[in-house]
């Protein structure tokens, strides 16, 4: 495995943090090449994030403050759409460290300068929690090496250890377009091209530690008449743990993947949340299958060889770009203080 260079931890002067009894250390991993995704070509409609200028037209005038909308202070490329996502997580990052004493440090697999970062000892023996948020699109290939998954499997072989995977959704898989169009008008978010697949990393990930778990589509969820998120169906008997003790819902996104469990075999994975879909939609594949909630929320308890938890839950549900409540914050405080 080839070395990287010193890793660039955004926005943290990050050392190493001493382990204190009840101050969980997290860190989050996100699984992009910055450079690849901010250079995408914008004549290509699909398999890209949007500019800044996209976001800020479909969102008017959510964005038209100065802060946002003067290219001499925010890009308004497809780089200042990413840097979106730094400002969405950093309310995440607050309140973790506010509850373990830990700052949270954030790495990218190839940062803005260029710096890589392999998950290696460098990156794991400082970390209890590690969030994996799989952003990158699978056409920037971005694929996890064998080392990568030995670390995480020695990461897992510790007591009180837990990884947290985020594959994003996988919009547009079929080569029919009408299938396509369908999926598109489904989920109704217009900054989404009719193919967005994301996650080669990640997939890969749980490829080689056997997770066996899909990322599918980009589902609408159902809300409430206040237009908040609907309650997810929770099976409280299998949540042991209390994961989702004093949940009730996560936050709203327009298009979210459905977990798919991909084997029949009994207790390896328990599919904790599910969430409701939106009846009013366009049909989509999955609802047209009869369908009516996909799976939100999944967890790999420890077993003989692994002595971690291994959870899923969407990258999303840890961003402020996407509202929250103190549900949703009690489902954070759950997981970072868990043991």
């Amino acid at each position: 495995m080839s070395q990287p260079r010193t890793a660039r931890v955004y926005n943290q002067n990050h050392a190493p943090r001493p382990y204190t009894p009840g101050g969980q250390r997290v860190s989050i991993y996100v699984s992009w090449s910055y450079p690849a995704e901010a250079g995408r070509n914008t004549a290509e409609l699909d398999n890209r994030f949007s500019t800044m200028t996209e976001v800020r037209r479909v969102n008017w005038p959510t964005y038209e403050d100065p802060r946002w909308s003067d290219p001499r202070c925010f890009q308004q490329g497809i780089a200042g759409a990413l840097e979106l996502f730094f400002w969405g997580w950093a309310p995440f990052q607050q309140f973790v460290e506010e509850s373990t004493g830990h700052p949270v440090p954030v790495y990218q697999r190839i940062d803005q300068a260029g710096f890589r970062t392999v998950l290696d000892e460098r990156v794991l023996a400082d970390t209890d929690i590690l969030f994996v948020f799989g952003l990158d699109h699978m056409a920037t290939g971005q694929d996890a090496e064998p080392g990568e998954v030995e670390a995480l499997r020695e990461f897992l072989s510790r007591e009180g250890t837990c990884l947290v995977l985020g594959p994003h959704h996988d919009v547009g898989a079929s080569d029919d377009l009408a299938v396509r169009d369908a999926e598109y008008h489904h989920h109704g978010d217009a900054l989404v091209p009719r193919q967005q697949r994301f996650a080669c990393y990640v997939r890969g990930l749980m490829a080689g530690l056997g997770v066996p778990v899909e990322n599918r589509y980009g589902l609408r969820p159902a809300v409430q008449e206040n237009k908040k998120i609907a309650p997810l169906s929770i099976n409280r008997d299998l949540d042991t743990k209390g994961w989702l003790e004093g949940v009730s819902t996560f936050n709203f996104h327009m298009h979210l993947p459905h977990y798919a469990v991909t084997t029949d075999a009994p207790d390896v994975v328990h599919v904790l949340g599910r969430q409701p879909i939106d009846p009013s939609r366009p049909p989509h594949p999955f609802t047209e299958a009869g369908n009516t909630e996909f799976n939100m929320f999944l967890w790999m308890p420890p077993d003989g060889q692994r002595a971690g938890d291994v959870l899923l839950a969407d990258s999303t549900i840890f961003s402020s770009l996407f509202g929250g409540d103190e549900s949703l914050r009690t489902f954070w405080k759950n997981i970072v203080a868990a043991r």
